[in-house]
């Protein structure tokens, strides 16, 4: 063999074995990442992939621990339980994971009221946000991805991040304020795996085995599991949209003309208050329509940065001060909050311009929100009379949208099941909006999504804390049947008969006009007190007043609460309960505190039958304990 051939065969050896280093090389799952939160004071698992048969090594807490990877390149190592503490190291053959605390890890779960970042609560939490700076609050976001034919092992994505200035603003409202109480209470790190996505229904969160007693939900599920379907609903769907805009855009006189620039002749347009609704006075109709502002500033007040609060509108917006856009939203639900940069204010005459377009429903500026513009903080009030004019109006509506995502088992194939060999303390889930409109089927589903979860995260008894659903849309004069009163007692049920549940109740800090109320830190605060009790053993008062049982007494009903939660707050007047006839009508009640139980009657009802309490979209009642914790909605039937 010459020199050449030598040579090149060395070369090609050395090629060879370099790949098969390359091969050999361990991979890990990206929850096992730096960073990392593991669960104390349970056994943990390590897990990756490897070439076949591969050894692996994991170094922890000066302790060495082997395992082989499968014929399928599968590993897994147990390691022994670990007290909180922090920050170590780990070494997985060549990989170094750094700055791994041991605490508590909770899953945070739901649809868009557990998606809410810190991001969009500014206004309330700006100082909150603005000073956080807490290594031992960490979150992994799950990647928002769907998948109906199989269970996924692995994630698309995501990091641990802990909690500072910038972080927190991509948090979840409720799980940041879950961990933080929780955290702050026990002394320890606590990590919080966020899967959430709005507008999903529970059965999203479903696998395909939890969901057989619903037909129609698997078929459906086994519909989407066509890849062609998808696509071609997808880019028809698009299509459809595109064609849609586009006309609006073409047809809007406003925007051809400009009508958002500063100098526009606008005499002739047309007055209305804001907030309030255009189609009040120019009938329902889909398309576009531009409102403008006039407002006076001193020399003082020119230049300067500002900022605008249009409160909500249905539906999307583009807002312009001067001819300058300062911001837009495509969508109805987040609120309009526009930093204006400096230079854009003059002194003198200011124009604020903000061109609406509607695909569906009434289009307004949505009452009981704030309206302003704030300088050097001083507040402009803009809930006035603004100019009008109509972009145009569009011959049909915008076209829908099918939500793929949100059906059955594609939620949990993708963001759930590739976490289940992940340790963690309990999940926290704040869900239920998008199940009012079949609320009866509700806590069956619930039921039987627990103890799934459960069991795929091999612990029986893990805690489970639901949140209830808040007060929301408009108050009733009477008595009648509601689908969120419904769905808030499905939620009752199932904390009071599933085993180590518990239930958040905040029917007090909704908003009527707002589906996203945007106090979540008492929401988080009330599913960490719930926590505290459930998963760590203590002693405290975590619900309000929880009713039991009822008694006939005459032409009343007198109503007996659980014990420790019957402490009842005094109040001058008991509001929230309702009365049903024999005849199976229902009336509004009085209702009196008697020591520790409640009686409730209806001085025109002589044979009572049942006792509802907030029953209602947005009820009014006011019974709570001691501690300030409302009572839950409730139903004697």
């Amino acid at each position: 063999m010459n020199h050449k051939n030598i040579t090149r065969t060395i070369t090609l050896m050395l090629c060879i074995f370099c790949n098969m280093l390359f091969q050999a090389k361990v991979t890990l799952p990206n929850l096992v990442s730096d960073g990392m939160v593991l669960q104390r004071n349970q056994k943990l698992n390590i897990w990756g992939k490897a070439d076949a048969n591969e050894k692996v090594d994991v170094k922890f807490l000066n302790k060495n621990y082997k395992t082989t990877a499968d014929q399928n390149g599968n590993w897994k190592i147990l390691l022994p339980e670990q007290k909180a503490g922090g920050p170590y190291t780990m070494t997985i053959n060549e990989i170094t994971l750094k700055d791994i605390l041991i605490g508590d890890v909770w899953l945070a779960s739901g649809q868009s009221n557990m998606e809410l970042p810190m991001r969009r609560l500014t206004q309330l939490y700006s100082n909150e946000i603005k000073n956080a700076n807490n290594k031992n609050i960490r979150f992994f976001t799950v990647p928002q991805k769907y998948n109906f034919k199989s269970p996924q092992t692995e994630l698309d994505g995501g990091k641990w991040e802990a909690t500072n200035s910038q972080t927190i603003l991509n948090f979840s409202g409720v799980a940041y304020f879950f961990a933080k109480d929780v955290s702050e209470k026990n002394k320890v790190p606590v990590g919080i795996i966020h899967a959430s996505l709005g507008g999903s229904p529970i059965q999203a969160w479903m696998d395909e085995n939890s969901l057989k007693k619903y037909p129609e939900y698997l078929d459906e599920a086994k519909k989407w599991q066509n890849d062609e379907l998808i696509k071609s609903t997808e880019s028809s769907e698009q299509a459809l949209s595109k064609s849609w805009y586009t006309e609006l855009d073409q047809s809007d006189i406003g925007l051809n003309q400009h009508w958002e620039k500063f100098d526009l002749n606008d005499s002739d347009w047309k007055t209305m208050k804001i907030p309030g609704s255009w189609e009040d006075t120019e009938g329902s109709f889909e398309g576009s329509v531009w409102f403008r502002k006039e407002i006076i500033l001193t020399k003082n007040q020119a230049g300067k940065a500002a900022f605008l609060n249009l409160g909500r509108i249905k539906d999307a917006d583009v807002t312009y001060i001067n001819g300058t856009k300062v911001g837009n939203v495509t969508y109805e639900y987040p609120p309009r909050w526009y930093d204006v940069p400096a230079g854009i204010l003059k002194e003198g005459k200011n124009v604020i311009a903000v061109r609406i377009s509607n695909g569906s429903g009434k289009g307004q500026f949505i009452a009981d929100k704030p309206y302003y513009l704030e300088i050097d903080g001083q507040k402009i009030d803009l809930k006035s009379e603004w100019k009008y004019k109509i972009g145009v109006k569009m011959g049909k509506m915008a076209p829908g949208t099918t939500f793929i995502r949100w059906k059955p088992t594609g939620l949990y194939n993708a963001m759930i099941n590739p976490l289940i060999n992940y340790n963690i303390k309990g999940a926290i889930w704040y869900q239920g909006e998008s199940n009012t409109g079949k609320p009866k089927e509700y806590s069956d589903l619930l039921t039987t999504m627990i103890a799934d979860w459960r069991n795929k995260f091999n612990n029986k008894e893990m805690p489970f804390i639901t949140v209830q659903l808040a007060n929301f849309m408009e108050a009733k004069a009477q008595p009648v049947e509601s689908n969120w009163a419904e769905l808030r007692d499905q939620q009752r049920k199932v904390s009071l008969q599933v085993p180590n549940a518990g239930l958040a109740v905040i029917i007090d800090v909704g908003e009527w006009n707002d589906i996203h109320p945007l106090n979540k830190k008492t929401v988080g605060d009330r599913l960490a007190l719930q926590a505290m009790k459930l998963a760590y053993g203590k002693n405290i008062v975590a619900d309000g007043p929880v009713y039991q049982s009822m008694k006939i007494n005459g032409n009343k009903i007198v109503l007996s609460f659980k014990t420790g939660t019957d402490d009842f707050a005094p109040v001058v007047e008991l509001k929230g309960f309702a009365i049903k006839n024999a005849g199976g009508n229902w009336s509004w009640a009085k209702a009196k505190i008697e020591g520790k139980t409640i009686t409730v009657w209806n001085d025109s009802v002589t044979n009572p039958v049942a006792v509802r309490y907030d029953w209602a979209d947005n009820p009014d009642g006011n019974l709570k304990n001691k501690t300030g914790l409302p009572a839950s909605p409730f139903t004697t039937e």
